[in-house]
């Protein structure tokens, strides 16, 4: 054999043990038999689902294990989002895994936060370990499963990440199979005429069909639909797993008309920096109006999410007096695909002519509406698509301004939006406690905040739609101690913090002047420190202080002396 076709034979043979070795499969995160209650990219508010969901028998505490080889890269301690959340590197494959909703981890991680939060002397903490300084092996239990921060129950959320971009990908894709034989479920189609363009059924406004079942559970064909213009699709479903209840996210969504595809997606990764586009991605107005996913099937101009592997952009023009034949095509990871025909018949109508706009706003445009007490700039590549703008005010009482509607329908910013409201009694004193408000629907407010800015109040926000003003919040927090008598014997303090309006922004907790480490969770009021031997003297009478400060600098403190 000459050098030259060793040198095939040897790089071929490398490039195999390569392909092997990166295919192979992680190892599960949890001890049991895997059971999911929620999928990747599957629909949330304001957000795609960046991990899948591991089922933990409804209990915390459950072992939680590396899936390979690796070094732990990043810690994260947070009374809110992932709670106690966990990232391992995996070098040899490029990829980092994380572990969120934790109750607790393992104890050369455990005291290694612990370190971190006296030193900083603070709960939360974000802490980045060298590469070497906390290694793990493979089937190494790291933590017991919990449900910390933003978590509805005891749950593992699982991610596996492209380590370079941070990119959240499938982890389906990853891990063993889990058996699933379910097609996706179809629940309602739905026709949007494009505004000036097209009519749906003698109507300009969306027609949102829900698609009824045969005693088998196929879907029927839906009401007559008649249109004519340029028209596109929406799809509400969701997918189903073998043996369980839960609604989950469907991977793959495909619409062709006349058996030709105009649209596509596909659930396979995203940025972060970009989950927000799930506003584009669903109806937007009717999610906020009515808390239902509609997907639809075209790509707005702002809206780049890399969801979408065809060209095609989804729009349908009905130009003809014929039956156009629809069909939708819901896959899911293991391939079960539900396929979905309906008819739209082209009957010729007059299409309404647009409106005269006095506010128009480009999608790709610095966007600015100024009024009499009120300023609004929406900066370039906020807007998925472009909008006229509508606007009014009202007097109303105990407020500090007039009320202001940003727009009359739910729109929804990528970024934000700055808004200016002028206040009608400006008081030097009150300044710091001013701040903006949302009211809804039915008259109740809630605090968004803001600063003082030239006789008014600046804040940022993240739709259109809802009406604001300035309020103030004058009243501090409230610390409310929880049986003190006890706290001795049951070797822990716990206090309750709440705040009216503008919410907990700082607290502390301390004995005899030092810093003591108190944990909480978003879910409840409650705060708790354990006592530590190592920093807590006994046999004597200590003085525990407790403060705490709102978002606007309103400050309480409780002091008690306890014999320990």
């Amino acid at each position: 054999m000459n050098q030259c076709n060793k040198y095939i034979l040897v790089s071929l043979l490398c490039l195999s043990i390569q392909q092997i070795s990166y295919s192979q499969k992680y190892i599960y995160p949890v001890d049991i038999p895997p059971a999911l209650s929620a999928n990747f990219g599957e629909l949330r508010g304001n957000h795609f689902h960046s991990g899948i969901d591991f089922k933990t028998q409804q209990v915390q505490n459950k072992p939680i294990i590396a899936i390979e080889d690796g070094y732990v890269s990043r810690i994260s301690v947070s009374p809110g989002g992932y709670g106690l959340a966990l990232y391992i590197d995996h070098p040899a494959t490029g990829h980092t895994s994380v572990y969120g909703h934790l109750n607790s981890f393992s104890k050369k991680i455990a005291d290694y936060v612990k370190r971190h939060q006296y030193e900083q002397e603070s709960f939360a903490v974000d802490l980045y370990p060298s590469a070497g300084e906390l290694p793990v092996k493979r089937g190494e239990q790291v933590a017991l499963s919990g449900n910390t921060g933003g978590s509805a129950g005891p749950h593992l959320h699982f991610e596996i990440r492209e380590t370079r971009t941070q990119d959240p990908l499938d982890a389906l894709a990853y891990l063993p199979k889990i058996a699933d034989t379910q097609k996706p479920d179809l629940r309602g189609i739905a026709i949007y005429p494009v505004q000036g363009k097209g009519i749906v059924n003698g109507g300009t406004n969306p027609l949102r069909l829900t698609v009824r079942k045969d005693k088998t559970g196929n879907p029927l064909p839906p009401a007559p639909v008649h249109a004519w213009g340029r028209i596109f699709a929406g799809v509400k479903a969701y997918d189903r797993m073998n043996g369980q209840q839960n609604i989950y996210g469907v991977k793959f969504v495909r619409l062709f008309v006349d058996d030709k595809l105009i649209f596509s997606s596909a659930m396979n990764r995203f940025p972060f920096e970009q989950t927000r586009m799930i506003n584009s991605f669903v109806d937007f107005e009717e999610w906020r109006q009515h808390r239902a996913f509609f997907m639809k099937s075209v790509i707005e101009p702002g809206n780049t999410l890399p969801l979408y592997p065809s060209a095609q952009n989804g729009y349908i023009d009905i130009t003809e007096e014929r039956d156009y034949r629809l069909r939708y095509e819901l896959e899911d990871h293991s391939g079960n695909m539900r396929a979905y025909s309906f008819t739209i018949t082209g009957k010729k109508q007059s299409i309404p002519s647009m409106p005269a706009c006095k506010n128009p706003m480009d999608w790709n445009q610095n966007n600015w509406f100024i009024h009499f007490g009120f300023l609004l700039n929406i900066p370039p590549g906020n807007l998925y698509s472009s909008i006229c703008f509508q606007y009014n005010s009202s007097k109303a009482p105990g407020y500090y301004s007039d009320v202001h509607q940003a727009h009359t329908m739910p729109v929804p910013l990528h970024k934000s939006a700055s808004m200016w409201i002028k206040l009608n009694t400006d008081v030097a004193e009150k300044r710091n406690r001013y701040g903006v408000v949302r009211i809804d629907r039915n008259g109740s407010d809630s605090w968004i905040g803001g600063k003082y800015e030239d006789g008014g109040i600046e804040v940022s926000i993240r739709e259109l739609g809802d009406r604001y003003a300035v309020s103030e919040d004058s009243i501090a927090p409230k610390i409310i101690p929880i049986e003190p008598e006890k706290w001795a014997s049951a070797k822990r303090i716990r206090v309750r913090l709440t705040d009216d309006k503008s919410g907990i922004a700082s607290f502390r907790g301390e004995i005899d002047g030092k810093f003591v480490l108190f944990t909480h969770d978003v879910k409840s009021s409650v705060y708790t420190y354990l006592f530590d031997s190592e920093r807590l003297e006994r046999g004597k009478r200590h003085t525990f202080v407790f403060t705490a400060s709102d978002g606007v600098g309103n400050t309480a403190e409780y002091r008690q002396e306890f014999n320990y």
